[in-house]
């Protein structure tokens, strides 16, 4: 009670104290104690000290609208976050679907940013353990590495914890979340079924549970992955659509599909990644994922080995989510008219990948490639921007996909 009092009275002297007091009594893992306000960029953020699991926290409330706004930490990554495991920290949030987001740069280069989601879904304190390996590339630059002490880009030369959104992430609804006690991580256990590195790989076929439930005419819950190709909010998908004509070509097969279409438009493999804890809490009884991109990771840079790494990484992140329990479907890259050969190396990429991981492939690109034989058969497959799919182009990727999942 006489602290509660002290604090009420002599709240910045106190609030420096307390800082010091809890990063000296043992605490050199404390990255910030969040006893005292972040820096705040945007006007659709605010910060307010309250209390928290340990001592004070800060509440974040994002307004609607609130793109690429975000609270920053006053700590940086040092020689220490090297010999750790990752990090944690506590959260409070407001009880919605809405996640939260942390944002790092690596080596004050922007181009270099890393991605972490986390529900918010509850209203008292939760720990949220965040291993280095959790912190997905939002870009395709090359030098994107995995964050790793060892062999990848070090811990070390992260920049402050950023709390927010980036442009991708599309909820920008309002929310709120506190957040409490940021540390670092020297020992994560190896018994934790979210964090140990377990292979969720199937045993049998990649695709044989999907498959038998489908022969057996039972309903299937099937979650979608993918860019414009696939959102049925682009203007060329809102009569006709490829996941509509799958899901009416597994309805006229006796079988009752549930889809859920997470597909958002120019978005690129590495950032859906991050997105993953969107749907996975909801669907984590998904009987397959299927993942389609391409197009936007070429216009970014990204190139084949990089993309059959990123494909691999989406895998093990789909089947952490859903305990292995969903299969997961890999399609090559989708060819346009003008870039109808431009992008095999990515379609090797994911051929790889899905060898690599024990997971399904369905060839698009070959299909396509079929299919347009010549410049007429070819510019038929696409819409007036020769990218984007024309109904021949959604009926055709319709049918390789159930091809795949009807072949026994």
């Amino acid at each position: 009670m006489k602290r509660e009092i002290i604090r009420n009275f002599l709240l910045p002297g106190v609030l420096l104290l307390a800082s010091v007091h809890r990063l000296s009594a043992a605490d050199s893992s404390v990255i910030d104690s969040m006893e005292a306000l972040p820096r705040v960029a945007g006007e659709k953020v605010t910060a307010e000290l309250v209390d928290g699991k340990l001592g004070r926290a800060v509440k974040l409330r994002f307004d609607d609208g609130c793109q690429n706004v975000y609270a920053q930490t006053r700590s940086r990554g040092a020689s220490e976050w090297n010999t750790s495991d990752g990090f944690s920290f506590w959260v409070k949030g407001d009880g919605s679907d809405h996640l939260g987001g942390v944002e790092f740069v690596w080596n004050d280069d922007y181009a270099l940013r890393y991605a972490f989601a986390f529900p918010i879904n509850h209203t008292d304190w939760r720990k949220i353990v965040v291993r280095w390996r959790d912190l997905t590339p939002e870009t395709a630059n090359p030098a994107a590495l995995p964050i790793d002490p060892q062999h990848g880009n070090a811990p070390s030369k992260l920049g402050a914890i950023g709390f927010g959104k980036w442009w991708y992430w599309r909820d920008y609804a309002a929310h709120s979340y506190t957040i409490d006690d940021i540390r670092l991580e020297t020992s994560l256990p190896d018994n934790d079924e979210d964090l140990r590195p377990v292979d969720l790989r199937p045993a049998g076929k990649p695709l044989a549970r999907v498959k038998q439930k489908i022969a057996r005419k039972e309903p299937v819950k099937i979650v979608l992955m993918g860019d414009s190709l696939t959102d049925v909010r682009h203007w060329a998908n809102r009569e006709q659509n490829w996941p509509a004509m799958l899901e009416a070509k597994l309805n006229a097969a006796g079988v009752k599909p549930t889809l859920v279409n997470t597909a958002i438009g120019g978005t690129e493999l590495r950032q859906n990644i991050v997105l993953i804890p969107r749907w996975s809490e909801e669907h984590r009884d998904a009987d397959l994922v299927i993942v389609c991109f391409g197009g936007n990771d070429w216009s970014s840079g990204m190139r084949g080995p990089l993309f059959e790494q990123t494909c691999v990484t989406a895998i093990e992140a789909i089947r952490r989510a859903t305990r292995g329990g969903a299969d997961v479907l890999l399609c090559t890259t989708c060819p346009s008219a003008e870039r109808w050969d431009t992008m095999a190396e990515l379609c090797a990429a994911c051929r790889a990948a899905a060898k690599s991981q024990h997971a399904g492939l369905a060839d698009i690109d070959a299909a396509f490639h079929a299919a347009g034989k010549t410049v007429a058969e070819r510019n038929g497959l696409f819409v007036s921007d020769k990218t984007h799919l024309a109904p021949a182009g959604h009926r055709l990727f319709a049918e390789t996909v159930f091809s795949i999942l009807a072949l026994p």
